[in-house]
């Protein structure tokens, strides 16, 4: 099986990374999993001359709504196929006048408001797992995206259930919560890396302000990919620029950053793949 330690998951408009579009040298997998199929095969090639596997988070079509995403199966196959550090990139609405439309964020915080996903990968296993969840993001890839780029350096994303967008009152909860930024994927995604042993961090692009931000038009679906869509070739040109910078993997055995070590010392009540 072709195998990468680089995974990328790409979000709303974001298809497709890897092998220009002939696709040459291009390995799809089909990849079981305990919680079934992920969103689509793991497609397996080189970006910047480093072997990366990429998963559309809402399939190759966009068919799977945020809330009925297989967050589980995804992340777990990608760790299946070698992955150890995960970029999640995805859009998102604004909670703040300043952070306009194009703007890349790199939230170091989340607040969770979904409910109905399920949440943790040992569900239902008769043994309870609590993940360390203090700090939601690798602190290690979080630089790593930030170096070199122009990307805003923290903020609160708060994570909604989807798929409607926000009412005008929860946009400004949100935004009083203290919300920088509002998206519909970001967890249990992290969460789920977490307890998977995996390093995950993202950048967020901001494609609208939210309901009652600043004073703007309610949001539509057609704006947000439009607005994507015309910075999806600045996304895709910062992560390729990441990844050919980031150091080799450590070891699974010797490896020192906190979010591999998140597992230490619990008994698992399955070995990981």
């Amino acid at each position: 099986m072709a195998k990468a330690e680089i995974g990328v998951i790409g979000g709303s408009g974001f298809y497709e990374f890897i092998g220009g579009e002939d696709r040459a040298d291009v390995v799809d997998l089909e990849v079981e999993t305990p919680f079934g199929p992920p969103s689509a095969p793991v497609s397996v090639g080189e970006v910047s001359g480093v072997p990366v596997a990429f998963l559309p988070r809402h399939g190759r079509h966009h068919e799977y709504e945020p809330h009925k995403l297989n967050y589980r199966a995804n992340l777990w196959a990608l760790r299946s196929v070698g992955v150890r550090r995960v970029l999640g990139p995805c859009a998102v609405g604004s909670l703040r006048p300043e952070l306009h439309p194009g703007t890349f964020v790199v939230p170091d915080q989340i607040i969770d408001r979904t409910y109905g996903r399920a949440h943790s990968i040992y569900e239902g296993s008769g043994k309870v797992i609590h993940a360390q969840f203090a700090e939601p993001y690798c602190p290690r890839l979080r630089q790593a995206l930030l170096a070199g780029s122009d990307a805003v350096d923290g903020g609160v994303m708060v994570v909604i259930n989807g798929p409607r967008f926000s009412t005008k009152a929860e946009s400004l909860a949100n935004q009083a919560a203290g919300g920088a930024i509002v998206g519909m994927t970001g967890m249990p995604e992290a969460v789920v890396a977490r307890e998977l042993g995996l390093c995950y961090a993202t950048v967020s692009m901001v494609t609208d302000h939210d309901a009652g931000v600043d004073g703007q038009e309610p949001v539509t679906h057609e704006q947000v990919m439009r607005v994507f869509s015309s910075n999806i070739a600045r996304l895709k040109h910062l992560l390729a620029d990441v990844i050919g910078r980031l150091p080799a993997a450590e070891p699974d055995d010797t490896a020192t950053c906190p979010c591999r070590r998140a597992l230490d010392g619990m008994e698992l009540p399955w070995p990981l793949p």
